[in-house]
């Protein structure tokens, strides 16, 4: 990144600079090269063993109660069910792992690598760098969905037959309106990401190594899913960052269940503001040696 680039006077072409700037340093980055491809080898590993299988789904669906063993049956069926069950497979655990990565370099990797100080020269202020920083992470969550909806839906079509869909439901509807579901619950899975993303930005603000914000970052992220499971919890369950991520598969019942969805998306606004305001109260008192 040219620092003639960043050294101007602040302003929304600025900003917008600066988060172009950012979109190309993290996305030409060999480690988001490598976290995308593992994202988009997932549906194709899912899509073979069910081939194999000749039809019967008793694998890879997600774990936690949301619905992907459902999804699993119906793949042979029509291959737009691929992209439903590669969702509830990464969601768990890959997707969140990589957001995790991504976030938690994005302050503490600058600093490790001497180059925070320098953007911070630029009179714009912590403020607005912060913002640019979660606004990557997010679009990164919304490019690491869409990889493994896009990587799935081309496996399916590839590998099983294509067409009208039955819902979880029972019902039945076309071809269109399941590819518009498909993507709205890539758009809800993005979303489900918000909260992770505000995480591991506010772990990468408290230190100076991008490993050691990165590694938190996963081990917070794998701690809450096992906490998630332990049944004497129930109780503070609900509250947890992951605990309505599958709730996705709603949208594919007939009418559509909204109750756990809203829950979801209400929870993940709630991790948002409070992790990113932690984040920003933080970075904008922080001592910036390097």
């Amino acid at each position: 990144m040219s620092q003639a680039e960043v050294l101007v006077k602040p302003g929304p072409l600025w900003t917008f600079g600066l988060f172009r700037s950012e979109l190309v340093t993290t996305f030409r980055r060999w480690r988001t090269l490598a976290l995308l491809a593992v994202l988009a080898a997932v549906p194709i590993l899912v899509g073979i063993a069910v081939k194999i299988e000749t039809g019967d789904g008793g694998g890879p669906g997600g774990g936690g109660g949301g619905g992907g063993p459902a999804f699993v049956s119906q793949i042979t069926n029509n291959g737009l069910f691929l992209v439903f069950t590669a969702l509830a497979a990464t969601l768990p655990f890959f997707l969140p792992m990589a957001i995790g990565v991504v976030a938690g370099d994005a302050i503490a990797g600058e600093s490790n690598a001497g180059t925070l100080r320098y953007l911070l020269v630029a009179p714009a202020g912590r403020t607005r760098l912060l913002f640019t920083k979660y606004a990557t992470v997010m679009t990164f969550c919304l490019v690491a969905t869409l990889v493994v909806a896009v990587s799935a839906l081309t496996v399916g079509a590839l590998l099983f037959p294509l067409g009208d869909l039955t819902t979880i439901s029972g019902t039945r509807i076309g071809f269109g309106e399941g590819l518009a579901r498909a993507f709205l619950i890539a758009l809800v899975v993005a979303a489900s990401l918000t909260g992770v993303a505000a995480l591991g930005l506010f772990v990468s603000t408290l230190t100076g190594s991008g490993i050691a914000a990165m590694a938190t970052t996963v081990g917070l992220l794998i701690t809450v899913q096992i906490l998630d499971q332990i049944p004497q919890l129930h109780a503070i369950q609900p509250y947890f960052f992951s605990h309505y991520w599958l709730s996705f598969a709603d949208l594919m019942r007939e009418p559509v269940y909204w109750d756990d969805l809203q829950k979801n998306l209400g929870l993940q606004a709630l991790y948002a503001a409070v992790f990113g305001s932690a984040a920003w109260a933080r970075f904008t008192t922080k001592d910036i040696t390097a």
